[in-house]
């Protein structure tokens, strides 16, 4: 076999363009488009009527959990199917008959496969056994697990101190597997455990455990039913968590409004037509939006200050417009954030959002009357600068109507993978809980660090600059979601060893570490042994999770067994944890969990059926453990964007054939996009003045601290956006974000801000 000293390793695939076809934006979501599409990519990847049979078990009660989106399931699953195109298609990734097998690894080296698309990449198939690339070999080649435990042990055994290994953790890991993978860390003696939160909701967390006191959200899914007025803001449930859109249409048929806010009307939020039902195959669907506010990109801290300007002017002649009686017994800060919004300036306000003060004033009014107000957010808002101030800014307007703590309102961030706000919760994380601590060393005799861990960023930064040796990931691809792609794989290709739990190939195990190893696992749809795992979804509730079909390959090994094994091949029965036994039994897992966490009594059996929510402080509107005992209004800082005259503000989206860095297809339908991704959507009027023509292929510049970023031949698209603002697919563009600006306090990359200029090819 061939060996290299040096790999040759691309980070960015194949930049060909394909043959690109664009057409006017949909009018509606899902219908018998959203059909046809799902079954035709179920049936090309594993099969219409195996698939078929699958999805009937999917987010029903003693089936298995969608590895998509962490939307919550009704109470009362629908018999047609509980699951949306989104759901398919990742149903139809998972259970593929394609194969990375030993055939394959042969056949392409590392090298070649590093010149492919994510897109090509992601559709080689499911791994089917354990493989590992050696040092100056540029071809994986197959290893037994024990070895692979052995050699990952050896590894972490020549470390200087636990420090130098990172411990990555993904959001479709069960609360089983990442229980026991935090409990292996901090065993090892670090907790360097960054997850995929640092670059999605830790601004969210952040914002709403300094003003409410717990990092999530408020409403249950029940709440849509009650709420009087629900606000999208930055997010686009359409393509991103497709079922949310029936619960907006139910809140529609109970007589709610809903406020859009998002510099891109998307087809999802103007018209749904409900595939399960009639009307929405056969009739003209039901209009959401009924007010939509485009707010320039991350101007949204103007607009809300401008709402909230105009409310309290109402107030002054109309003390219900503000629900005084929450403010005074339950809310500290109140008269400060009248005296901010007070020297607000309205026109600098109107113009900094950019929205019509006619479209404004729509909302003030609708606000103004209404009391059980839902804003529900997503990465739209959080990964900026100020992302952290964006969401308190929310919070303000919801305190100020009272709209928390009571049926049919409150808080509702929407986290984007099925089960990372469940591994949060059972403990993964970079920052110390003294609780926490307490209760492990308690339980398992051990002490735990008590020094702070790596997030993302440090983690990445660490890699770099040689701190950070080891590099292991339960799941995810890292390297595609992470910011600054180049400089991340230059991180990781620096590392003595780096390990990849997977279900299929992607862009992280071919920006490898001079040892790599992937190990293979179990998807969310497969058979383990007649055990099943637990996960959180979005809004709080925990459940169980059963896979039905067999094994992709007889080689998978579920993700508590792996970490179970890993830990015992490194301790060496030296711990007092009998690791293997974990691994084995999740029962005795969630036993454990039980004993160390709050709020998993009986946990096992409460899991079952519809499961259980956890605690929620905001629900009940007891915010007893912040300072004095009382919610925290905020006093937030305008966004601090300049723009020269040749640059633009660049966001980063999926395209409707994506879910985060999994690459279903080249289409984006609801934009008009077909065939290809790498595209920009830019402004009529500044393709104009800037002398572009439609398709012209340009590249996408940013500069920070004099470090020039590239992202090279991508065709520019008009599209109704406002001026100097820019969107385009990510992971294609995270190579424009740097790795050193983040979110302040969250540390969350600013990908949906980066500053950018167009250059024509």
């Amino acid at each position: 076999m061939e060996k290299k000293e040096k790999r040759n390793i691309s980070v960015t695939g194949d930049i060909s363009f394909a043959d690109l076809k664009v057409s006017e934006p949909k009018a509606f979501a899902a219908g018998m488009p959203a059909i046809k599409v799902a079954l035709e990519h179920v049936n090309k990847e594993s099969g219409l009527f195996r698939s078929i049979k699958t999805l009937s078990k999917m987010n029903q009660k003693h089936g298995f959990d969608c590895p998509g989106c962490a939307w919550p399931d009704p109470d009362k699953p629908s018999k047609l199917g509980e699951y949306c195109e989104n759901g398919v298609k990742a149903i139809a990734e998972e259970t593929t008959f394609e194969r990375v097998n030993r055939d394959f690894f042969q056949k392409y080296s590392v090298e070649e496969l590093s010149t492919w698309t994510d897109f090509q990449i992601g559709k080689s198939g499911r791994i089917t056994e354990p493989f590992i690339l050696r040092p100056g070999s540029i071809y994986y080649e197959p290893i037994s697990w024990d070895d692979a435990y052995i050699a990952i042990a050896e590894h972490l055994k020549t470390l200087d101190n636990p420090d130098e290994a990172v411990f990555y953790t993904s959001g479709r890991s069960s609360n089983e597997a990442a229980f026991l993978y935090g409990l292996f860390a901090r065993a090892f003696g670090t907790n360097n455990m960054p997850d995929c939160s640092n670059m999605c909701h830790e601004s969210s967390g952040v914002a709403l455990s300094e003003t409410l006191g717990i990092g999530k959200g408020s409403v249950v899914l029940e709440d849509f039913d009650e709420a009087e007025v629900v606000i999208v803001i930055g997010q686009n449930p359409g393509t991103n968590h497709p079922r949310m859109l029936s619960a907006l249409q139910k809140c529609k048929q109970n007589g709610g409004k809903i406020i859009t806010v998002n510099p891109l009307s998307e087809s999802g939020l103007n018209r749904f037509k409900n595939p399960q039902k009639v009307s929405g195959i056969l009739g003209k669907g039901t209009t959401l939006t009924d007010i939509f506010l485009q707010v320039k990109v991350n101007q949204d801290v103007p607009l809300l200050k401008l709402i909230m300007k105009r409310l309290a002017e109402k107030q002054k002649s109309d003390q219900k417009i503000f629900d005084l009686d929450f403010i005074s017994t339950k809310t500290h800060g109140y008269q400060e954030l009248l005296a901010d919004l007070e020297q607000q300036d309205e026109l600098d306000l109107l113009n900094r959002c950019g929205v019509d003060s006619d479209k404004v004033d729509q909302a003030v009014e609708v606000l103004a009357k209404n009391s059980k107000i839902i804003i529900c957010w997503a990465m739209g808002l959080t990964q900026h600068k100020n992302g952290v101030d964006n969401i308190k800014e929310c919070v303000n307007l919801l305190l100020l109507k009272g709209s928390i703590g009571k049926k049919g309102a409150g808080t509702c961030p929407v986290r984007g993978h099925s089960n990372v706000q469940g591994d949060r919760s059972v403990g993964i994380m970079h920052h110390v809980s003294e609780s926490l601590n307490n209760a492990l060393k308690d339980e398992f005799d051990f002490e735990p660090p008590s020094e702070e861990g790596l997030d993302t960023v440090n983690a990445i930064q660490a890699m770099y600059e040689g701190r950070a040796k080891v590099f292991v990931a339960l799941g995810g691809n890292f390297v595609s979601a992470a910011s600054d792609t180049a400089y991340t794989a230059e991180a990781l290709q620096r590392c003595t060893l780096t390990v990849s739990v997977s279900t299929k190939l992607n862009r992280t195990h071919l920006t490898a570490g001079q040892t790599s190893l992937i190990l293979p696992t179990l998807g969310r749809t497969e058979q383990d042994q007649g055990r099943f795992v637990t996960v959180e979804n979005s809004m709080g509730k925990v459940h169980q999770s059963k896979g039905r079909l067999k094994p992709a390959s007889k080689h998978l090994r579920s993700e508590p067994e792996i970490v179970a094994r890993l830990a015992d091949a490194y301790f060496g029965g030296k711990s007092g944890i009998d690791w293997n036994e974990l691994g084995s039994n999740y029962d005795l897992i969630r036993d454990k969990i039980e004993k160390v966490l709050s709020g998993y009594h009986n946990y096992s059996n409460r899991s079952s059926g519809s499961g259980f929510y956890l605690p929620n402080n905001a629900r009940v509107a007891d915010f007893s453990k912040l300072p004095g005992g009382k919610a925290q209004f905020s006093v937030c800082r305008l966004p601090d964007i300049e723009l020269k005259a040749d640059e633009f503000l660049l966001m980063t989206v999926r395209s409707h054939d994506q879910f985060n860095t999994t690459i279903y297809g080249m289409d984006d339908r609801y934009r008009g996009i077909y065939g290809e991704r790498r595209v920009v959507f830019m402004n009529q009027t500044d393709m104009l003045q800037k002398g572009f023509h439609s398709q012209q292929v340009v590249d996408l510049v940013s500069n920070y601290n004099g470090v020039e970023r590239r992202a090279q031949n991508f065709k520019v698209i008009p599209y109704d956006i406002p001026s100097q603002n820019l969107c385009a697919y990510f992971p294609e563009t995270n190579v424009l974000v740097p790795i050193d600006l983040y979110a302040d306090k969250s540390q969350t990359p600013v990908s949906k801000s980066v500053v950018v200029r167009v250059e024509a090819v």
